[in-house]
């Protein structure tokens, strides 16, 4: 119990004093015809409104039944995803996608590919497909073991499998679809299960996040607890059957909370109250010393120079109290209590934090090995404020994305908010100064094409000023395509036919 190696970490400036407590992980593991391509691609390798128009007119003639345009709107798909892909190759950024909720009236017939044709109109290549969201799961009712339903659940839909078939539509089309999935978010449904009661986190003063998080829908897991890796490996199992191109992993971190406690300063801050997360705490330390102020530390949120006395008469055959990551002084004798408590608390503190962060990195470990097994590129959703320092505290995400392996694509939620595009350089150049060479970083831009929307720039203007990162950045996302089409995502979700 108290001979563990630790592999301390070196890191930036921001985890040198994080990190110097940190701890290896333990877990487990156009138009249709022969024109030139720069007559039917835009400078964002948009197709024309003509192109577009034609399309739409074909697959609404094969969706009425007529065989020769049935025939023409696949040769017509063929051929427009052959010019977004060549525009691609020749135009930055390489990478473009967009980020997509599908709902369950999307099973009528002719939806999906009307969605899919508009992403290609758009100019993009990729597709981060929602598959598990706000504790639903898109696969059919027939064919899903997880513990969370599905998101069609309409009588005589059981075995409409909506994933395997947008995966199958966006191909038709040169789409690469990559699977988009919240992480330690497991949704509201989790939480009415009383068998998962020991895996929901809490923090110190007995609250789960559905206490703290606006909307009340946000459940998150204990990232240690072993039954929720479980159902959580099941689930990205289940999902990469149907093959999808990449796996995205969201919600990788704590929940976000609001006013003064979106800053964690003190020990009930964090979400360490949960069995699963205290036992693997507690078997950080080295010592009985370290194990006794651990446990005094988590229950008072501090230690005095009492308890440190009382700690080295109740051990006095042990020096200094060790824990993983602890290197005390190395005096011949011990120093009055007195003297050492300031050190020893906020080294306490140190250890409580970096091991709330190390669940989420142990997590993310869990979450991406079956497709890492499959050769399924992987990547991480993260905010790149997520991790900072804000005084003698931490955001309350404690989300340690520069800690994230580089073998993942890291995904910056680029989404600035100050009536320009300075803030959201500001957070692209933060994330590409603290990775290491060789990283694949694709930021997430919020907005519309043309048109500013809630304060923010429209994406033409955020994509020129990012074009300056070029070649690091070969890629970016655009959140979402409900902002680029509102009124078709609402007639989607809620039935309505035009």
């Amino acid at each position: 119990m108290f001979n563990r190696p630790l592999n301390v970490a070196r890191s930036t400036l921001f985890w040198r004093r994080l990190f110097a407590m940190v701890f290896s992980s333990t877990s487990l593991l156009s138009s249709f015809g022969n024109q030139p391509a720069r007559a039917q691609v835009s400078q964002y390798c948009q197709l024309s409104p003509t192109a577009a128009q034609e399309k739409e007119s074909l697959r609404l003639s094969a969706l009425k039944g007529n065989e020769n345009a049935q025939a023409r709107y696949q040769k017509i798909l063929e051929t427009q995803g052959q010019e977004v892909r060549k525009c691609r190759t020749r135009t930055w950024p390489q990478i473009q996608a967009v980020w997509l909720r599908l709902y369950p009236c999307d099973i009528q017939p002719g939806i999906i590919d009307r969605v899919m044709d508009r992403v290609v109109n758009g100019g993009y290549n990729q597709v981060y497909l929602q598959v598990f969201y706000d504790g639903q799961v898109l696969l059919p009712t027939t064919s899903n073991p997880t513990v969370w339903p599905s998101v069609i659940r309409t009588p005589g839909a059981e075995n409409i499998d909506l994933l395997a078939t947008a995966i199958k539509k966006g191909r038709e089309r040169g789409l690469k679809v990559y699977a988009w999935m919240f992480t330690t978010n497991f949704g509201y449904t989790y939480a009415l299960r009383p068998d998962r009661e020991a895996a929901i986190a809490r923090n110190g003063k007995g609250q789960t996040s559905l206490y703290v998080v606006d909307n009340g829908s946000q459940l998150f897991i204990d990232p240690y607890n072993t039954q929720a890796k479980r159902d959580y490996y099941q689930l990205v199992q289940e999902v990469l059957r149907r093959r999808p191109d990449g796996l995205l992993l969201d919600y990788v971190r704590y929940p976000r909370q609001a006013g003064s406690d979106s800053i964690a300063t003190k020990v009930s801050d964090l979400w360490l109250f949960s069995p699963a997360t205290q036992e693997a705490l507690f078997k950080r330390a080295q010592n009985y010393k370290g194990l006794d102020l651990i446990r005094r530390f988590l229950s008072k949120g501090f230690v005095t120079a009492g308890d440190i006395a009382e700690v080295d008469k109740l051990y006095p055959q042990e020096g200094e109290p060790l824990w993983q990551g602890r290197n005390p002084p190395t005096e011949k004798s011990i120093q009055p209590a007195t003297d050492r408590q300031p050190l020893l608390q906020w080294e306490l503190w140190q250890l409580a934090v970096a091991h709330a962060m190390q669940g989420i990195l142990d997590f993310v470990t869990i979450a991406s090995y079956p497709a890492k097994q499959q050769g399924i590129p992987t990547g991480v959703v993260f905010f790149p404020d997520g991790n900072q320092t804000v005084g003698q505290g931490y955001d309350s995400r404690l989300q340690p994305w520069d800690r994230f392996p580089t073998t993942l694509e890291w995904h910056p939620m680029s989404y600035g908010n100050c009536g320009d595009v300075s803030c959201i350089v500001s957070q692209v150049q933060r994330v590409l100064s603290m990775a290491k060479p060789g990283t694949q970083i694709i930021p997430a831009l919020a907005g519309q094409w043309g048109k500013s929307v809630s304060n923010r720039p429209s994406l033409e203007l955020q994509m020129q000023a990012l074009r300056q990162f070029a070649p690091q950045l070969k890629g970016v996302s655009h959140f979402a395509y409900s902002w680029q089409y509102p009124e078709s995502d609402s007639d989607r979700k809620f039935c309505r036919t035009r």
